[in-house]
């Protein structure tokens, strides 16, 4: 089944309260469909009350985490969490959930929080599934976006996931991930692409990532970049989801006045 686009932005608050809540206003405007935050303590405010006021600003969007680590908390206070987003927003909230970005440990640590081994992360998503399922019941159904990449992370989503994403090294090529995608293929799941380079920019909040860098990226035919020529990205993301399946993409604020044409002329397509 061929889904249609839409596009989400990891809109963290980098700003003053006031232009970050212009900024959502402007997002609605232009047609992205999600508002996402991404988990990252005592960098900007907690994902669940700011999107909790995302959601109160703009009745239209949805909103969701990308994605919340688990290690952060106990699987039943995000469950709950996001059951309570979930009832609050009339279903327009999803979580997203990750075993943690790389370097999570020295944070735990410095938390003074156990630092969990990497069967035990997955476990911890799990548990977060079953507990949220168990509070939504037959009223409500939280959409649950994973982001993976190894094979038991891969697994569960395939098990539990309604929208996959793939944990992506700068340095993966358009192979790389196509593996991952035709896992997914044959079931009934939503295909979302992070892209954290539009030409030679780069998401504000990837910045300082490892491997993000514009022009080896292009070298790689990585599918985490896309040109910032609105024509040629419409382009290649028909043939992203013709070949592979995304649908769903999602890249940074900062690009959300680049990507509007694109937006415009996909979304919902």
């Amino acid at each position: 089944m061929t889904r249609p686009f839409r596009f989400g932005l990891v809109t963290p608050v980098l700003t003053d309260p006031a232009t970050w809540r212009d900024r959502v206003h402007r997002i609605a405007d232009l047609g992205y469909s999600t508002v996402l935050m991404p988990d990252t303590p005592l960098w900007q405010p907690a994902p669940a009350p700011t999107l909790a006021v995302a959601a109160a600003l703009e009745t239209d969007l949805r909103v969701g985490t990308w994605v919340s680590a688990v290690p952060f908390r106990p699987a039943w206070a995000l469950a709950w969490e996001a059951h309570s987003l979930t009832v609050l927003t009339d279903g327009r909230f999803e979580l997203g959930l990750g075993t943690g970005r790389p370097g999570i440990e020295g944070e735990l640590q410095g938390y003074g929080m156990p630092v969990p081994t990497a069967g035990e992360r997955i476990g911890l998503m799990r548990d977060t599934v079953t507990q949220l399922r168990e509070l939504d019941g037959a009223d409500h159904h939280t959409p649950v976006v994973m982001a993976v990449r190894g094979p038991k992370a891969v697994a569960l989503a395939d098990e539990a996931a309604d929208i996959v994403t793939f944990a992506s090294r700068g340095t993966d090529t358009r192979e790389d991930l196509a593996r991952l995608a035709r896992t997914f293929r044959d079931r009934d799941v939503e295909l979302g692409l992070h892209v954290s380079v539009v030409g030679d920019g780069i998401a504000a909040f990837m910045a300082s990532a490892a491997e993000t860098d514009p022009a080896a990226m292009r070298a790689a035919d990585s599918l985490a970049q896309l040109p910032d020529d609105p024509g040629a990205a419409i382009e290649e993301l028909h043939r992203r989801r013709d070949e592979l399946g995304f649908s769903y993409i999602v890249t940074g604020a900062d690009f959300a006045e680049t990507m509007a044409p694109v937006v415009a002329a996909l979304s919902g397509r």
